[in-house]
Protein backbone atom coordinates (compact mmCIF):
# COMPACT_ATOMS: atom_id res chain seq x y z
CA UNK A 1 0.00 0.00 0.00
CA UNK A 2 0.70 3.88 -0.50
CA UNK A 3 -0.52 6.47 0.22
CA UNK A 4 -2.58 7.09 -2.64
CA UNK A 5 -4.02 3.24 -1.31
CA UNK A 6 -5.40 5.46 1.50
CA UNK A 7 -6.20 8.03 -0.93
CA UNK A 8 -8.27 6.06 -2.65
CA UNK A 9 -9.69 4.73 -0.17
CA UNK A 10 -11.44 7.34 1.63
CA UNK A 11 -12.47 9.07 -1.67
CA UNK A 12 -14.57 5.52 -2.47
CA UNK A 13 -15.88 5.84 1.27
CA UNK A 14 -17.11 9.63 1.25
CA UNK A 15 -16.46 11.33 -2.13
CA UNK A 16 -18.67 13.84 -0.93
CA UNK A 17 -18.19 14.84 2.50
CA UNK A 18 -15.73 17.80 2.98
CA UNK A 19 -12.15 16.68 3.62
CA UNK A 20 -10.45 19.73 4.06
CA UNK A 21 -11.80 23.46 4.79
CA UNK A 22 -14.98 25.23 6.12
CA UNK A 23 -18.51 23.25 5.65
CA UNK A 24 -19.46 25.93 3.53
CA UNK A 25 -16.65 26.20 0.72
CA UNK A 26 -14.21 22.93 1.70
CA UNK A 27 -13.16 20.31 -0.80
CA UNK A 28 -14.64 17.60 -0.73
CA UNK A 29 -12.91 14.06 -0.71
CA UNK A 30 -13.54 13.39 -4.48
CA UNK A 31 -12.07 17.04 -5.31
CA UNK A 32 -9.42 16.38 -3.11
CA UNK A 33 -8.48 13.42 -5.23
CA UNK A 34 -9.45 15.06 -8.70
CA UNK A 35 -7.02 18.05 -8.01
CA UNK A 36 -4.28 16.01 -7.17
CA UNK A 37 -4.39 13.87 -9.82
CA UNK A 38 -4.39 17.02 -12.33
CA UNK A 39 -1.71 18.49 -9.89
CA UNK A 40 0.45 14.95 -10.66
CA UNK A 41 -0.03 15.40 -14.01
CA UNK A 42 1.33 18.87 -14.17
CA UNK A 43 4.52 17.87 -12.31
CA UNK A 44 4.71 15.12 -14.58
CA UNK A 45 4.86 17.43 -17.53
CA UNK A 46 7.16 19.81 -16.30
CA UNK A 47 10.20 17.26 -16.51
CA UNK A 48 10.16 17.60 -12.16
CA UNK A 49 11.85 14.56 -10.00
CA UNK A 50 10.48 16.57 -6.52
CA UNK A 51 8.13 18.59 -5.18
CA UNK A 52 8.87 21.12 -2.90
CA UNK A 53 6.09 22.81 -0.23
CA UNK A 54 7.02 26.07 1.47
CA UNK A 55 4.53 27.95 3.01
CA UNK A 56 1.44 28.38 5.60
CA UNK A 57 -1.06 25.91 6.24
CA UNK A 58 -3.95 25.83 3.82
CA UNK A 59 -5.62 23.77 0.89
CA UNK A 60 -2.51 24.10 -1.35
CA UNK A 61 -0.60 21.35 1.03
CA UNK A 62 -2.51 18.45 0.80
CA UNK A 63 -3.20 18.36 -3.17
CA UNK A 64 0.47 19.53 -3.21
CA UNK A 65 1.56 16.22 -1.31
CA UNK A 66 -0.84 13.98 -2.64
CA UNK A 67 0.29 15.33 -5.94
CA UNK A 68 4.00 14.49 -5.38
CA UNK A 69 2.60 10.69 -5.12
CA UNK A 70 0.72 10.52 -8.19
CA UNK A 71 3.70 12.06 -10.09
CA UNK A 72 5.79 9.27 -8.16
CA UNK A 73 8.92 11.73 -6.73
CA UNK A 74 9.30 13.21 -3.46
CA UNK A 75 7.77 15.54 -1.32
CA UNK A 76 9.55 18.01 0.93
CA UNK A 77 7.43 20.58 2.99
CA UNK A 78 10.33 23.15 3.14
CA UNK A 79 10.29 25.21 6.35
CA UNK A 80 9.98 28.44 5.53
CA UNK A 81 11.36 30.16 8.53
CA UNK A 82 14.70 28.76 8.00
CA UNK A 83 17.26 31.47 7.91
CA UNK A 84 17.99 31.92 3.46
CA UNK A 85 21.11 30.28 2.83
CA UNK A 86 19.34 27.00 4.28
CA UNK A 87 16.52 27.10 2.38
CA UNK A 88 18.55 28.02 -0.80
CA UNK A 89 20.33 24.62 0.24
CA UNK A 90 17.51 22.98 0.49
CA UNK A 91 15.89 23.60 -3.04
CA UNK A 92 19.40 23.29 -4.51
CA UNK A 93 19.74 19.77 -2.77
CA UNK A 94 16.38 18.52 -4.54
CA UNK A 95 16.58 17.08 -8.16
CA UNK A 96 14.68 19.01 -10.48
CA UNK A 97 11.90 20.30 -7.99
CA UNK A 98 8.96 21.76 -8.84
CA UNK A 99 7.76 24.09 -5.93
CA UNK A 100 4.81 25.24 -4.82
CA UNK A 101 5.23 28.50 -2.13
CA UNK A 102 3.55 31.64 -1.06
CA UNK A 103 6.60 33.58 -1.70
CA UNK A 104 8.32 32.88 -4.96
CA UNK A 105 10.80 35.23 -4.23
CA UNK A 106 12.79 32.74 -1.80
CA UNK A 107 13.42 30.45 -5.03
CA UNK A 108 16.92 31.30 -6.23
CA UNK A 109 16.73 31.60 -10.45
CA UNK A 110 16.68 29.13 -12.25
CA UNK A 111 16.50 26.32 -9.32
CA UNK A 112 13.49 25.23 -10.07
CA UNK A 113 11.59 23.56 -13.01
CA UNK A 114 8.45 25.04 -12.40
CA UNK A 115 7.67 27.99 -9.57
CA UNK A 116 3.89 28.17 -8.52
CA UNK A 117 2.12 30.61 -5.93
CA UNK A 118 -0.27 29.26 -3.70
CA UNK A 119 -3.46 31.14 -6.03
CA UNK A 120 -1.77 29.64 -9.11
CA UNK A 121 -1.49 26.14 -7.71
CA UNK A 122 -4.93 25.92 -6.62
CA UNK A 123 -6.41 27.22 -9.49
CA UNK A 124 -4.70 25.19 -12.25
CA UNK A 125 -5.53 21.96 -10.16
CA UNK A 126 -9.15 23.18 -9.23
CA UNK A 127 -10.72 21.97 -12.98
CA UNK A 128 -10.29 20.04 -16.20
CA UNK A 129 -10.34 16.29 -16.72
CA UNK A 130 -8.96 14.00 -14.00
CA UNK A 131 -6.13 12.38 -15.74
CA UNK A 132 -5.70 8.86 -15.44
CA UNK A 133 -2.10 7.22 -14.23
CA UNK A 134 -0.31 3.90 -15.42
CA UNK A 135 1.49 3.06 -12.38
CA UNK A 136 1.53 3.83 -8.58
CA UNK A 137 4.26 4.58 -6.11
CA UNK A 138 5.81 1.55 -4.91
CA UNK A 139 5.68 0.95 -1.13
CA UNK A 140 9.57 1.27 -0.83
CA UNK A 141 10.02 4.61 -2.62
CA UNK A 142 10.08 7.83 -0.66
CA UNK A 143 7.35 9.71 -0.19
CA UNK A 144 8.30 12.43 1.76
CA UNK A 145 11.22 14.48 3.20
CA UNK A 146 11.42 16.01 6.45
CA UNK A 147 13.79 18.21 7.93
CA UNK A 148 14.95 17.87 11.49
CA UNK A 149 16.59 20.42 13.83
CA UNK A 150 17.62 23.53 11.35
CA UNK A 151 18.07 26.25 14.02
CA UNK A 152 21.52 27.03 14.20
CA UNK A 153 23.36 24.37 12.75
CA UNK A 154 22.59 22.45 9.12
CA UNK A 155 18.92 20.54 8.95
CA UNK A 156 19.14 16.56 8.00
CA UNK A 157 16.59 15.42 5.77
CA UNK A 158 14.45 12.84 7.51
CA UNK A 159 13.34 10.24 5.11
CA UNK A 160 9.86 8.65 5.18
CA UNK A 161 8.61 5.60 2.43
CA UNK A 162 5.37 5.00 1.52
CA UNK A 163 5.09 2.08 3.84
CA UNK A 164 6.34 3.69 7.20
CA UNK A 165 3.63 6.43 6.89
CA UNK A 166 0.79 3.69 5.47
CA UNK A 167 1.93 1.51 8.91
CA UNK A 168 1.24 4.33 11.12
CA UNK A 169 -2.32 5.17 9.56
CA UNK A 170 -3.47 1.80 9.61
CA UNK A 171 -1.01 1.20 13.34
CA UNK A 172 -3.39 3.75 14.81
CA UNK A 173 -6.24 4.77 13.19
CA UNK A 174 -9.21 2.81 12.55
CA UNK A 175 -10.78 3.49 8.48
CA UNK A 176 -14.16 5.97 8.30
CA UNK A 177 -13.83 5.90 12.04
CA UNK A 178 -15.46 9.80 12.37
CA UNK A 179 -18.33 11.18 12.96
CA UNK A 180 -19.89 13.29 9.59
CA UNK A 181 -19.74 16.24 11.79
CA UNK A 182 -15.90 15.90 13.20
CA UNK A 183 -13.41 18.20 12.32
CA UNK A 184 -9.44 18.63 13.45
CA UNK A 185 -7.75 22.04 13.45
CA UNK A 186 -4.13 21.39 12.57
CA UNK A 187 -1.96 24.60 13.85
CA UNK A 188 1.68 22.93 13.28
CA UNK A 189 3.15 24.36 10.59
CA UNK A 190 3.54 21.80 6.96
CA UNK A 191 6.86 21.35 7.92
CA UNK A 192 6.22 19.23 10.85
CA UNK A 193 5.83 15.59 11.11
CA UNK A 194 2.67 16.27 12.99
CA UNK A 195 0.76 18.01 10.34
CA UNK A 196 1.52 15.10 7.81
CA UNK A 197 0.58 12.40 10.84
CA UNK A 198 -2.82 14.59 11.41
CA UNK A 199 -3.42 14.99 7.45
CA UNK A 200 -3.02 11.72 6.61
CA UNK A 201 -4.59 9.89 9.88
CA UNK A 202 -7.83 12.25 10.12
CA UNK A 203 -8.37 11.80 6.32
CA UNK A 204 -8.27 7.94 6.33
CA UNK A 205 -10.78 8.32 9.62
CA UNK A 206 -13.12 10.57 7.39
CA UNK A 207 -12.50 13.61 10.03
CA UNK A 208 -12.49 17.09 8.50
CA UNK A 209 -9.32 18.88 8.45
CA UNK A 210 -9.71 22.54 9.51
CA UNK A 211 -5.99 24.76 8.99
CA UNK A 212 -4.76 27.73 10.97
CA UNK A 213 -2.56 29.67 8.89
CA UNK A 214 -1.71 31.83 12.29
CA UNK A 215 -1.69 30.39 16.02
CA UNK A 216 -2.70 32.68 18.49
CA UNK A 217 -5.02 31.60 21.61
CA UNK A 218 -8.37 34.24 20.48
CA UNK A 219 -7.83 33.08 16.80
CA UNK A 220 -7.85 29.31 17.80
CA UNK A 221 -10.47 29.49 20.02
CA UNK A 222 -13.24 31.57 17.88
CA UNK A 223 -11.95 28.93 14.95
CA UNK A 224 -12.90 25.99 16.54
CA UNK A 225 -16.18 28.00 17.85
CA UNK A 226 -17.05 28.95 14.08
CA UNK A 227 -16.11 25.60 12.59
CA UNK A 228 -17.77 23.31 15.12
CA UNK A 229 -14.23 21.58 15.43
CA UNK A 230 -14.56 18.78 17.69
CA UNK A 231 -10.49 17.38 17.60
CA UNK A 232 -7.20 19.20 18.21
CA UNK A 233 -3.83 19.34 18.35
CA UNK A 234 -1.48 21.77 19.94
CA UNK A 235 2.01 21.76 20.97
CA UNK A 236 2.74 22.48 24.51
CA UNK A 237 3.73 26.37 23.90
CA UNK A 238 0.23 26.69 22.39
CA UNK A 239 -1.51 24.98 24.91
CA UNK A 240 0.24 26.90 27.55
CA UNK A 241 -1.41 30.09 26.11
CA UNK A 242 -4.22 28.91 25.46
CA UNK A 243 -4.43 27.93 29.21
CA UNK A 244 -3.33 31.78 29.90
CA UNK A 245 -5.51 33.72 27.49
CA UNK A 246 -8.70 31.64 29.05
CA UNK A 247 -7.63 32.28 32.69
CA UNK A 248 -7.37 36.17 31.97
CA UNK A 249 -10.24 36.94 29.62
CA UNK A 250 -12.86 34.05 31.96
CA UNK A 251 -13.49 32.73 28.74
CA UNK A 252 -15.23 29.17 28.54
CA UNK A 253 -13.90 25.50 26.22
CA UNK A 254 -16.07 25.56 23.01
CA UNK A 255 -19.02 23.58 23.76
CA UNK A 256 -17.81 20.96 20.55
CA UNK A 257 -14.39 20.38 21.26
CA UNK A 258 -14.44 16.82 22.83
CA UNK A 259 -10.70 15.54 22.27
CA UNK A 260 -7.60 17.65 22.22
CA UNK A 261 -4.21 16.28 21.70
CA UNK A 262 -0.80 17.69 22.88
CA UNK A 263 2.66 16.55 22.11
CA UNK A 264 5.97 17.70 20.18
CA UNK A 265 7.70 18.88 23.42
CA UNK A 266 7.47 18.17 27.17
CA UNK A 267 4.30 20.19 29.33
CA UNK A 268 4.76 21.32 32.77
CA UNK A 269 2.39 19.32 34.26
CA UNK A 270 1.06 22.24 36.68
CA UNK A 271 -0.26 23.61 33.38
CA UNK A 272 -1.72 20.08 31.95
CA UNK A 273 -3.57 20.67 35.73
CA UNK A 274 -5.08 23.39 34.44
CA UNK A 275 -5.66 22.85 30.90
CA UNK A 276 -7.49 19.87 32.63
CA UNK A 277 -9.94 21.82 34.87
CA UNK A 278 -10.62 24.47 32.22
CA UNK A 279 -11.57 21.55 29.59
CA UNK A 280 -13.81 19.20 31.59
CA UNK A 281 -15.57 17.12 28.73
CA UNK A 282 -12.81 17.13 26.66
CA UNK A 283 -10.47 13.57 26.46
CA UNK A 284 -6.82 14.68 25.98
CA UNK A 285 -4.39 12.78 24.64
CA UNK A 286 -0.56 13.26 25.30
CA UNK A 287 1.06 11.55 21.88
CA UNK A 288 5.09 10.95 21.50
CA UNK A 289 6.61 10.31 18.79
CA UNK A 290 9.46 11.84 16.52
CA UNK A 291 9.68 12.53 12.35
CA UNK A 292 12.03 9.71 12.28
CA UNK A 293 9.12 7.15 13.06
CA UNK A 294 6.24 8.44 11.20
CA UNK A 295 4.72 10.03 14.10
CA UNK A 296 3.47 8.73 17.39
CA UNK A 297 4.91 5.64 18.96
CA UNK A 298 3.80 6.03 22.51
CA UNK A 299 0.33 7.56 23.73
CA UNK A 300 -1.39 8.69 27.09
CA UNK A 301 -5.24 8.68 26.35
CA UNK A 302 -8.26 10.21 27.77
CA UNK A 303 -9.25 7.13 30.05
CA UNK A 304 -5.56 7.56 31.79
CA UNK A 305 -5.67 11.56 31.94
CA UNK A 306 -9.16 10.96 33.75
CA UNK A 307 -7.69 8.40 35.85
CA UNK A 308 -4.32 9.86 36.94
CA UNK A 309 -6.02 13.39 37.32
CA UNK A 310 -8.45 12.50 40.19
CA UNK A 311 -6.25 9.73 41.80
CA UNK A 312 -5.31 9.97 45.26
CA UNK A 313 -2.33 7.65 44.63
CA UNK A 314 0.74 9.60 44.61
CA UNK A 315 2.13 6.35 41.51
CA UNK A 316 -0.70 6.67 39.33
CA UNK A 317 -0.92 10.69 39.74
CA UNK A 318 2.73 10.79 38.58
CA UNK A 319 1.57 9.44 35.17
CA UNK A 320 0.64 12.74 33.84
CA UNK A 321 4.26 13.54 33.37
CA UNK A 322 4.50 10.45 31.59
CA UNK A 323 4.24 10.15 27.75
CA UNK A 324 1.84 6.89 27.82
CA UNK A 325 2.28 3.66 27.06
CA UNK A 326 3.87 1.96 23.93
CA UNK A 327 1.72 1.18 20.66
CA UNK A 328 0.90 -2.19 20.05
CA UNK A 329 2.67 -1.94 16.63
CA UNK A 330 5.70 -0.45 17.96
CA UNK A 331 8.75 -2.43 20.21
CA UNK A 332 10.41 -0.43 22.64
CA UNK A 333 13.26 -0.94 25.03
CA UNK A 334 15.36 1.24 27.02
CA UNK A 335 18.89 0.62 27.47
CA UNK A 336 22.12 1.53 28.49
CA UNK A 337 25.17 3.20 27.11
CA UNK A 338 26.33 -0.30 26.58
CA UNK A 339 23.30 -1.31 25.05
CA UNK A 340 22.09 -3.67 27.48
CA UNK A 341 18.18 -3.45 28.49
CA UNK A 342 17.69 -1.84 31.42
CA UNK A 343 14.74 -3.09 34.15
CA UNK A 344 11.52 -1.22 34.64
CA UNK A 345 12.27 2.28 36.59
CA UNK A 346 15.87 2.72 35.35
CA UNK A 347 16.05 5.13 33.09
CA UNK A 348 18.38 5.29 29.52
CA UNK A 349 18.65 5.88 25.81
CA UNK A 350 15.15 4.82 24.27
CA UNK A 351 15.64 2.62 21.22
CA UNK A 352 12.29 1.89 18.91
CA UNK A 353 11.11 -0.28 16.19
CA UNK A 354 8.68 -1.64 13.76
CA UNK A 355 7.27 -0.94 10.59
CA UNK A 356 6.49 2.60 11.21
CA UNK A 357 10.00 3.22 12.26
CA UNK A 358 12.32 4.43 9.39
CA UNK A 359 15.54 5.95 11.03
CA UNK A 360 16.80 6.80 7.48
CA UNK A 361 18.12 10.38 6.53
CA UNK A 362 19.37 11.06 3.21
CA UNK A 363 22.22 11.96 3.97
CA UNK A 364 23.40 9.65 5.96
CA UNK A 365 21.38 6.31 5.04
CA UNK A 366 19.83 4.35 8.17
CA UNK A 367 21.15 4.73 11.12
CA UNK A 368 19.77 1.65 13.00
CA UNK A 369 21.26 -1.67 14.97
CA UNK A 370 21.71 -4.80 13.15
CA UNK A 371 18.26 -6.08 14.25
CA UNK A 372 16.51 -2.52 12.73
CA UNK A 373 16.36 -0.60 16.25
CA UNK A 374 16.26 3.34 15.98
CA UNK A 375 18.12 5.19 18.72
CA UNK A 376 16.01 7.88 19.31
CA UNK A 377 18.31 10.25 21.18
CA UNK A 378 15.63 10.80 23.92
CA UNK A 379 16.09 9.43 27.65
CA UNK A 380 13.09 8.08 29.70
CA UNK A 381 12.61 5.25 32.22
CA UNK A 382 9.29 2.87 32.46
CA UNK A 383 7.04 2.18 35.21
CA UNK A 384 5.58 -0.97 36.21
CA UNK A 385 2.62 -0.46 34.50
CA UNK A 386 4.15 0.62 31.23
CA UNK A 387 4.21 3.97 30.82
CA UNK A 388 6.71 5.94 29.53
CA UNK A 389 8.28 8.86 31.35
CA UNK A 390 10.80 11.34 29.04
CA UNK A 391 13.24 13.01 30.57
CA UNK A 392 14.79 14.68 27.69
CA UNK A 393 17.25 14.47 25.20
CA UNK A 394 20.28 12.46 25.91
CA UNK A 395 22.72 15.19 25.08
CA UNK A 396 20.51 17.36 27.65
CA UNK A 397 21.51 15.26 30.36
CA UNK A 398 23.48 17.23 33.22
CA UNK A 399 26.70 15.40 34.66
CA UNK A 400 27.63 17.30 37.87
CA UNK A 401 30.06 15.92 39.83
CA UNK A 402 29.66 12.68 38.24
CA UNK A 403 26.17 12.79 38.74
CA UNK A 404 23.44 12.55 36.29
CA UNK A 405 20.56 15.35 36.57
CA UNK A 406 17.68 15.25 34.39
CA UNK A 407 16.25 18.87 34.14
CA UNK A 408 12.88 17.36 33.31
CA UNK A 409 13.12 16.99 37.24
CA UNK A 410 13.68 20.52 38.35
CA UNK A 411 12.07 22.44 35.81
CA UNK A 412 8.18 20.44 37.28
CA UNK A 413 9.21 21.96 40.36
CA UNK A 414 10.34 25.28 39.16
CA UNK A 415 7.26 24.97 37.15
CA UNK A 416 4.98 25.19 40.27
CA UNK A 417 5.98 28.53 41.61
CA UNK A 418 3.08 30.89 41.46
CA UNK A 419 5.48 33.85 39.84
CA UNK A 420 7.12 31.50 37.11
CA UNK A 421 5.18 31.16 33.57
CA UNK A 422 8.01 29.19 31.76
CA UNK A 423 11.30 27.74 32.13
CA UNK A 424 14.19 25.56 31.16
CA UNK A 425 16.89 24.29 32.99
CA UNK A 426 20.44 23.25 31.22
CA UNK A 427 23.93 22.46 31.92
CA UNK A 428 26.65 25.01 32.03
CA UNK A 429 30.50 24.41 31.77
CA UNK A 430 32.67 24.38 35.71
CA UNK A 431 36.44 23.78 35.94
CA UNK A 432 35.23 21.94 39.24
CA UNK A 433 32.06 20.09 39.03
CA UNK A 434 32.38 19.96 35.14
CA UNK A 435 28.62 20.86 35.26
CA UNK A 436 26.44 23.26 37.31
CA UNK A 437 23.22 23.52 36.52
CA UNK A 438 21.53 26.94 35.40
CA UNK A 439 17.34 27.72 35.59
CA UNK A 440 16.36 30.65 32.88
CA UNK A 441 12.65 31.63 34.33
CA UNK A 442 10.09 33.43 32.40
CA UNK A 443 8.45 35.35 35.33
CA UNK A 444 4.75 36.05 35.03
CA UNK A 445 3.90 39.82 34.31
CA UNK A 446 3.03 41.65 36.82
CA UNK A 447 4.52 39.40 39.64
CA UNK A 448 7.83 39.64 40.83
CA UNK A 449 10.33 36.75 42.26
CA UNK A 450 14.14 36.89 42.97
CA UNK A 451 17.00 34.68 42.16
CA UNK A 452 17.17 33.23 45.43
CA UNK A 453 13.59 33.04 46.18
CA UNK A 454 13.59 30.58 43.42
CA UNK A 455 16.57 28.31 44.55
CA UNK A 456 14.91 27.97 47.90
CA UNK A 457 12.15 26.79 46.72
CA UNK A 458 13.57 23.92 44.86
CA UNK A 459 15.90 23.43 47.75
CA UNK A 460 12.66 22.48 49.48
CA UNK A 461 11.53 20.18 47.60
CA UNK A 462 14.63 18.55 45.53
CA UNK A 463 18.29 17.19 47.26
CA UNK A 464 20.39 19.89 47.84
CA UNK A 465 22.95 18.84 44.42
CA UNK A 466 19.82 19.30 42.45
CA UNK A 467 19.23 22.96 43.33
CA UNK A 468 19.91 25.21 40.57
CA UNK A 469 23.42 27.00 40.91
CA UNK A 470 22.27 29.84 38.91
CA UNK A 471 18.85 31.34 38.49
CA UNK A 472 18.60 33.69 35.03
CA UNK A 473 15.28 35.99 35.37
CA UNK A 474 13.93 36.79 31.63
CA UNK A 475 10.64 38.86 31.13
CA UNK A 476 10.89 37.25 27.31
CA UNK A 477 9.57 34.15 26.07
CA UNK A 478 12.37 30.71 26.38
CA UNK A 479 13.94 30.50 22.63
CA UNK A 480 12.42 27.80 21.20
CA UNK A 481 11.59 26.33 17.40
CA UNK A 482 8.48 27.39 15.34
CA UNK A 483 6.55 23.88 16.87
CA UNK A 484 7.80 24.47 20.34
CA UNK A 485 11.14 22.93 20.61
CA UNK A 486 13.27 24.25 23.71
CA UNK A 487 16.71 25.30 22.10
CA UNK A 488 18.78 24.68 25.21
CA UNK A 489 22.01 25.36 23.35
CA UNK A 490 20.76 28.73 23.03
CA UNK A 491 20.51 29.51 26.56
CA UNK A 492 23.82 27.81 27.04
CA UNK A 493 25.19 30.09 24.84
CA UNK A 494 23.04 33.29 26.46
CA UNK A 495 24.82 32.17 29.90
CA UNK A 496 28.03 32.26 28.25
CA UNK A 497 28.18 35.69 27.06
CA UNK A 498 26.49 37.05 29.87
CA UNK A 499 29.69 34.96 32.57
CA UNK A 500 32.73 36.37 29.82
CA UNK A 501 30.73 40.22 29.91
CA UNK A 502 30.80 40.32 34.07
Amino acid sequence: MNLLTLLEMVTGGFDDRIAVGSLSDGTSYAQLRAAAARGGARIQASGAKSVIFCGENGPAFPIALFAASFAGVQFLPLNYRLAEEYIHKAIMGMPAPYIVTDNPAIVPEGAAQVVETFDDWLAATREGDVPVFESEPDPEEIAILLQTSGTTSAPKSAVLRHKHLVAYVLGSVDFASADPSDAMIVSVPPYHIAAVANLLSNLYSGRRVVYLDRFTPENWLDTVEREGVTNAMLVPTMLSRVVEHMEATGRQAPPTLRGLSYGGARIAQATLERALGLFPNVGFVNAYGLTETSSSVAVFGPDDHRESFTSTDPEVRARLGSVGKVLPNVQMEIRDGEGEVLPLGEAGAIWVAGEQVSGEYLESGRVVDDAGWFNTRDRGWLDAGGFLFIEGRTDDTIIRGGENIAPAEIEEVIHRHPAVLECAVAGVPDDEWGQRIAAFVVVREGMTVTEEEIKDFCREKLRSSKTPDYVRLRHDILPQTATGKLLRRNLVAEFALHVEGQ
